[in-house]
């Protein structure tokens, strides 16, 4: 009988402790705090500054941290829309889902757009994002997009967190009217380019 590996206490604990100091950070973010201070989420997740920062090099890797867990929630979140339903329920499903997920991603794409401009971390996240997207796109609608790389570039400018900020913030559009505009984007552009 094989024994399971041994884990290291200090190890488990150090785990622990940093996962404590993400969620507080993605909490105060969704709590609507964009720039939490190193203070406050230490304080939230119950350990002190030093150890915020003995597991932290600066608030770029704590961002980096934040921004990995989010998109691996993202992931988690994901259903894959089968390619082979009618378009128009396809067009449907996909739609319901970008809203869901962005309406998930919001608050943490709220407090990334003040730091982005300034941190390779959150850069990288924002090309993943998109990358993700494009490949939802490519996967959902891969006969209508076929090799229509500026049908796929206008589909993915539509599915992404600034323009649905626009229609939810600026525009003060409701989850469902935000959704029914995408929806109609989405139809729009790919019975245009058939």
């Amino acid at each position: 009988m094989t024994q399971p590996p041994r884990v290291d206490g200090r190890t488990a604990r150090s785990e622990r402790t940093r996962n404590a100091i993400v969620d507080a950070h993605l909490q105060l973010i969704t709590e609507g705090d964009l720039r939490p201070t190193a203070d406050r989420i230490a304080k939230l997740a119950g350990v002190s500054l030093r150890a915020l920062w003995s597991h932290f090099a600066d608030m770029e890797a704590l961002m980096a941290a934040s921004g990995q867990r989010v998109l691996e929630q993202r992931d988690a979140s994901y259903l894959p829309i089968p390619a082979d339903l009618p378009l128009g329920e396809r067009i449907e499903a996909y739609c319901r889902q970008r809203a869901r997920l962005l309406e998930e991603i919001g608050p943490a794409a709220r407090a990334s757009a003040l730091k982005e401009p300034f941190s390779d971390a959150l850069q990288r996240y924002r090309r993943l994002h998109v990358a993700r997207v494009r490949d939802e796109l490519t996967s959902t609608f891969p006969e209508e997009i076929g090799a229509d790389g500026d049908l796929l570039d206008a589909l993915t400018a539509i599915s992404l967190w600034p323009t649905w900020s626009i229609w939810r913030e600026a525009m003060d559009l409701p989850v469902e009217a935000a959704q029914a505009a995408l929806a109609r984007g989405v139809r729009a552009l790919i019975t245009s380019a058939a």
